[in-house]
C-alpha cells in the first residue's frame, strides 16, 4: 500500500514534535518501602520530522509502547526512547510520562496511616548522541502561615495550602520520598489526607511555630537541592493559594550546578 507519510511535504518545513499524546497504561514505579508500586501513566510521545517527510507514522508510536516493559528505570526509558527514535527513523524523541506516586501517611499524634497521592512528571530525550536526558518533576502540598501576619496581628494569622513543585536532572538514582521529605520540610508544616482533633491541633501550632514566606519555602528547597549530591540541575517554584487575598503568591528558583 502506499506510504502517503512518506511522501514529499507539501510546505517544507521541519517539525520540532509530532505524535500521540493522552495514551493510558499501567506502570511500575520504585518505592522505597515496598521496592515497588503500580500506578496508571498518562504518556506522551513525540519524534522530529524532517522538512521532505509529510508525516509521521502515528502506529507505530504505540507499538514501541506495546513492546515496552512497564517498569520505569533508567535503562526501560533509554531503551523506549531509543525504540522509538529508531521505529519513527528521527534524529530525536521525546517521551512524557505523567502519573501518581503514592504513600503511606502517618498522622503526627494518633498515627493513622492514610495513602496519599503526590503528582510526578517524567520526560525523556534522546538525540543522535544516544544518550538520553531525564527529568524529573514531583508537586508536593504544603501549609504555610504569613510571617507578617502572624507579626501584625493580636491573635493568629492567616494559613493557608502552597503548591510546591521540585523539577530535577540527576547524576544517579534517588527514591521520590527524599523529595516529598525535602519538600514537606521547607513550609510551616505537612499536608495529611486525615486528621483527627489531636493531630488537627498539633499541625496548627507546628505550623503557626513556623511562619514561612514563599521566598522562604523556595530557599529552604533550593538550598537542600543545591547540597544534594545527585543533583545537577533543579528549578523550585511555589506557588500559595492566598486564604485572605485575591491572588496567588509565587516565588521560582533555577540553578544549574554545571
Amino acid at each position: 500500500m502506499k506510504d502517503i507519510q512518506s511522501t514529499p511535504s507539501l510546505v517544507a518545513l521541519p517539525i520540532d514534535q509530532v505524535g500521540v499524546k493522552g495514551l493510558t497504561l499501567p506502570i511500575v514505579v520504585s518505592d522505597k518501602l515496598n521496592g515497588s508500586q503500580h500506578s496508571v501513566a498518562e504518556v506522551d510521545l513525540t519524534v522530529d520530522l524532517p522538512a521532505h517527510w509529510r508525516g509521521s507514522h502515528m502506529s507505530r508510536f504505540v507499538e514501541a509502547l506495546e513492546n515496552w516493559q512497564e517498569e520505569l528505570s533508567y535503562q526501560s526509558m533509554k531503551n523506549l526512547l531509543k525504540d522509538v527514535k529508531n521505529r519513527l527513523e528521527a534524529e530525536k524523541a521525546h517521551i512524557e510520562f505523567r502519573f501518581i506516586y503514592f504513600l503511606n501517611k502517618v498522622s503526627p499524634v494518633t498515627k493513622v496511616k492514610t495513602l496519599m497521592g503526590y503528582t510526578c512528571r517524567l520526560v525523556g530525550e534522546m538525540d543522535t548522541s544516544d544518550k538520553p536526558k531525564f527529568l524529573l518533576e514531583i508537586k508536593v502540598p504544603v501549609m504555610t502561615v504569613c510571617p507578617c501576619s502572624k507579626a501584625i496581628s493580636e491573635e493568629g494569622a492567616h494559613s493557608q495550602r502552597a503548591d510546591l513543585r521540585i523539577a530535577v536532572r540527576l547524576c544517579k538514582f534517588v527514591w521520590l520520598e527524599e523529595f516529598i521529605d525535602i519538600a514537606e520540610a521547607a513550609g510551616s508544616s505537612p499536608v495529611y489526607p486525615l486528621l483527627k482533633r489531636e493531630d488537627e491541633k498539633y499541625v496548627t501550632e507546628t505550623a503557626f511555630a513556623n511562619p514561612a514566606f514563599v521566598e522562604d519555602v523556595v530557599r529552604n528547597v533550593g538550598l537542600a537541592l543545591l547540597n544534594h549530591p545527585a543533583v545537577i540541575w533543579f528549578k523550585v517554584e511555589v506557588e500559595s493559594h492566598e486564604s485572605i487575598h485575591a491572588h496567588n503568591a509565587y516565588a521560582c528558583i533555577e540553578h544549574s550546578k554545571d
